[in-house]
């Protein structure tokens, strides 16, 4: 289980029939079948409940809103809502730079990449994969972006921004990687004499699940919320205060 993380505490809604949690970055979904032996989430929560099932996954390295069903009847309902896109699925996501256009949509069909295993590729023979994005805060050199997925590709995110030449803050498989460090933002920015490297402010994928909301059996609309976790929000709040100073 990721550092610090824990079970009780992240628990966003919990009915009968469902249960929503804040996965934390680093932490599986599911289990990897060629390493079955790594904790996930899906395994830690079986091992607390009668019954649980999938119901959609997210990247290891994302953070944010993940649900799972409580009964079969329940994991069928929410299969069919998410197979037929009647969930709405909301992101946050940290990008480099200044976006040319404070909102838009990237429609790029997406496939698996022919050379590098595990990576994800923009191309015509790919599956249809449409994404809204739109500027939700602008930093001096990042962007912070409220993004909505009508297709549920792999890495879909990760690979349009890619394409389109921001790739997310700390993706080391579409981007450099590297994190960010407050002497980057700082000015005149001094070390702490107890301290052999400076400590990142960010050093995971800058993409979290913050919405999603979905119709149960009866039409009515539920609507879930996931509070960004605590890396990002220490991030943000001192790209706000470099904004402040600068302004």
């Amino acid at each position: 289980m990721a550092a610090g993380w824990n079970l009780e505490k992240n628990i966003l809604a919990e009915t009968a029939d469902y249960l929503a949690l804040n996965k934390p970055s680093g932490m599986l979904s599911i289990p990897d079948r060629f390493n079955p032996e790594i904790p996930s989430l899906s395994g830690i929560l079986q091992k607390k409940f009668p019954e649980i099932y999938t119901v959609h996954r997210l990247d290891r390295d994302s953070s944010g809103m993940i649900l799972f069903a409580k009964t079969k009847a329940w994991h069928q309902w929410l299969s069919e809502v998410f197979e037929s896109r009647k969930a709405e699925k909301e992101y946050l996501a940290l990008v480099p730079g200044k976006m040319p256009n404070p909102k838009g949509t990237i429609d790029l069909p997406i496939t698996t990449h022919p050379g590098i295993k595990g990576k994800m590729i923009a191309a015509k023979n790919g599956k249809p994969s449409r994404t809204d994005y739109e500027v939700a805060e602008e930093f001096r050199s990042f962007s912070l972006l409220k993004l909505r997925i009508h297709t549920g590709r792999t890495h879909q995110i990760r690979v349009h921004l890619a394409t389109l030449g921001f790739p997310l803050v700390g993706d080391s498989l579409y981007g450099n990687g590297r994190p960010v460090l407050l002497s980057q933002l700082k000015a005149g920015y001094k070390k702490n004499k107890n301290e052999k490297q400076e400590s990142p402010l960010l050093s995971r994928l800058a993409l979290h699940a913050f919405r999603l909301s979905f119709p149960d059996p009866e039409g009515i609309r539920v609507s879930l919320e996931a509070p960004l976790m605590k890396d990002m929000r220490a991030l943000l709040q001192q790209l706000r205060k470099v904004n402040a100073v600068q302004e």
